[in-house]
């Protein structure tokens, strides 16, 4: 079994231009231009490479700024670049047997089953797809942060030797990064590193931490928080039943934090944060103590929330000065 280290780059119209708003048969969030691949072989040896340009069919202007980002002119896709199903049937061929392909990210066979799908495409051969992060991260400082494909290579001691945001390029110098992995291993443990970098469960935590859960039975989000105001709010030290203590400060990106107390270890603070999916929705439950920099940051969060009093200005002291009447008649 031969590995393909793929990626790709995709057009996007504008919001609100006439590509955007017109119906398609299918979703699809970008229009592949550009599809790069190098081959590693089984014992983890970098071989041959193939690079392809792909005329859009559905986003047909160059949105500039995948031009600038890319270097790609709209005049190459269409003088140089070939219809998506021929630029596949390319690709499959070159790949000649059954492979695994890694990606740097999630979003690349997402698309590619997007762009299959609209030009009513078998996807099946994608099945054998892992994000390469997962398994770099898993075998380096086994955090679930998402580190940019250049991060990576200077924490391989890996040199650049090819453009930055061209698919070849950026493939090229995946594999070189997944040449030092324990592919293998990583396939072989991929399902339980996706699963923590999900739920959070291996990224470097704030100090302070006294308990971190995930729950994935709650339907809704408002019976996610009732429950954790209630029956679940229980003290991770002595699992005695807490108290809210304030109210929820909402934050960014779904989270929301409060204070609570346990009638024998005192304060604490508790971080919410709902995550929506398709499959199922995820409740992540993180409990600090109260004395953390999680704690003094729920209080800037509160100083920051606090409504000000405007004060009235007039005499020192504080008074307001009141005008006086003027005699009637003058």
């Amino acid at each position: 079994m031969q590995y393909i280290v793929l990626d790709m780059e995709w057009n996007q119209p504008w919001p609100g231009s006439a590509a955007a708003r017109r119906p398609l048969p299918s979703p699809l969030r970008g229009e592949i231009i550009q599809i790069g691949a190098v081959r590693v072989t089984e014992d983890q040896k970098v071989l041959d490479e193939f690079s392809v340009l792909v005329r859009p069919k559905y986003f047909r202007r160059l949105n500039s700024r995948v031009g600038k980002l890319t270097g790609i002119k709209e005049s190459r896709l269409q003088s140089e670049g070939i219809s998506f199903p021929q630029a596949i049937a390319r690709f499959r061929a070159w790949c000649a047997e059954p492979s695994i392909f890694l990606t740097w990210g999630f979003d690349d066979v997402n698309v590619m089953r997007e762009n299959l799908e609209i030009h009513s495409m078998n996807a099946e051969w994608t099945a054998a797809w892992y994000n390469a992060q997962m398994i770099f991260n898993a075998q380096t400082d086994g955090s679930s942060n998402q580190k940019s494909l250049q991060k990576a290579m200077e924490i391989m001691n890996i040199r650049s030797t090819r453009p930055a945001h061209d698919a070849l390029g950026d493939a090229f110098h995946t594999a070189l990064i997944c040449s030092k992995l324990d592919l293998k291993k990583g396939i072989n443990q991929y399902g339980s590193a996706l699963r923590q970098h999900e739920d959070g469960t291996n990224s470097d935590e704030i100090p302070g931490c006294l308990q971190r859960r995930v729950y994935r039975d709650y339907k809704e989000k408002s019976d996610a928080v009732s429950a954790m105001e209630g029956s679940e709010n229980l003290c991770p030290v002595c699992g005695a039943q807490m108290r809210m203590a304030s109210r929820w400060y909402r934050q960014q990106s779904g989270r929301m934090s409060a204070r609570v107390e346990c009638p024998e270890h005192g304060n604490m603070v508790l971080r919410l944060r709902w995550i929506q999916l398709e499959e199922y929705n995820r409740l992540i439950r993180t409990v600090y103590e109260g004395d953390s920099e999680a704690a003094a940051a729920f209080e800037a969060l509160t100083e920051k929330e606090r409504p000000t009093r405007r004060r009235r200005r007039g005499k020192r002291g504080g008074t307001s000065r009141k005008k006086t009447p003027e005699p009637a008649g003058s």
